[in-house]
């Protein structure tokens, strides 16, 4: 028979097996189909607990499966416990949150108002307010009412992003103030502690201190000096905040501290009450051996700029501390400590 032949009859037999390997049939000599059966059930999906599911979805064969509890009982000899056991026993890895960062830092809390019922309260009976924080856009006119308040008792109003103001404390109402750590004194009032205590008048008057810090380390000393009190500028000046109350070290409950709102305009006045005005230059004569007795008023400048220029021209004298070493100027809170005390030491003599 011929090979195509043969082919064709093969081809109408459905149980016909290819020729055997080992039983020396030629290669090739039929069709290479292998051995069909008939009625093999249809896969059926296995759940994790082992129990059937809808059939038809593959889930892998019985030889797989029996491959995966080979491979987990290996696992089990060389690891000394279930792989699969131990993962679903872990602990779940709990991811914190990081905490909030507080709205106020909580030595401002005290000193902050925040609301517009709050702080016109505050302004109505005359508590001192350092600045009022005003959120930028079209306001009230309860807000408006506010913010006309606030100047006139001489607190410094800034405009800025209501975001801002979010930061600081979120139900703020579009203004928020900082208050003074102690209620401001007037000039008179330090007059009157001088006369107390039968002596020269003696005050501090900064202009342009900034810094709280150095506020509160100059405030201190004059305190420990024996100074009647400090004058300082409603503008380019530190308030009485809590950073400078903090400097103070207490010195605020013991010395009074007025606000002006011209500083020149109260040396006039001072020296009208007979107040010597010594500022400080670096072309002025010795602190050390300067007659610095009777009422005097030191003027203490910032340490960027010293005293200004139109403050320094209504000063009577200037002093300046010998400098030895290569650096040209001191803090200006200890240049003002050690002047204070040339004073306390020409009033010993």
């Amino acid at each position: 028979m011929r090979n195509d032949e043969r082919g064709s009859a093969n081809r109408g037999r459905s149980d016909v097996r290819g020729p055997s390997r080992q039983g020396g049939g030629s290669r090739g000599a039929g069709p290479r189909t292998g051995a069909i059966y008939r009625g093999v059930p249809a896969a059926q999906r296995v759940s994790a607990e082992g129990e059937e599911a809808r059939p038809g979805a593959y889930r892998g064969n019985a030889y797989g499966n029996r491959g995966n509890e080979r491979r987990e009982a290996a696992s089990r000899r060389e690891f000394g416990s279930d792989v699969r056991s131990r993962a679903a026993s872990a602990p779940a890895v709990a991811v914190r949150e990081p905490a909030p960062a507080p709205s106020v830092p909580p030595e401002e809390n005290e000193n902050l108002l925040a609301g517009r019922n709050p702080i016109r309260e505050a302004l109505k009976s005359g508590r001192s307010v350092e600045k009022l924080l005003v959120a930028r856009g079209d306001l009230s006119g309860a807000a408006r009412d506010i913010v006309r308040m606030a100047r006139e008792a001489g607190a410094v109003v800034q405009e800025v992003d209501r975001s801002r103001l979010d930061q600081i404390y979120p139900a703020h109402q579009g203004l928020l103030a900082y208050v003074a750590a102690v209620d401001y004194a007037s000039v008179d009032d330090l007059f009157a502690r001088a006369q107390e205590r039968g002596e020269d008048p003696f005050f501090i008057l900064l202009d342009g201190v900034t810094d709280p810090h150095n506020l509160g380390a100059i405030l201190r000393t004059a305190e420990c000096a024996g100074a009647h009190g400090a004058i300082l500028p409603e503008r380019r000046s530190a308030g009485l905040g809590p950073a400078a109350a903090k400097a103070a070290a207490g010195a605020l409950d013991c010395l009074p501290v007025a606000r002006v709102k011209n500083l020149n305009r109260t040396i006039d006045e001072l020296k009208q009450r007979g107040v010597w005005i010594i500022g400080t230059a670096m072309d002025g004569e010795d602190a050390l051996t300067a007659d610095l007795t009777g009422p005097v008023a030191l003027v203490i400048g910032s340490e960027g700029e010293g005293v200004s220029r139109l403050t320094l021209e209504k000063c009577d004298r200037t002093l300046t501390l010998p400098m030895r070493g290569r650096i040209e100027s001191l803090n200006a809170s200890v240049a003002a400590g050690i002047l204070m005390y040339e004073v306390v030491r020409a009033r010993a003599r």
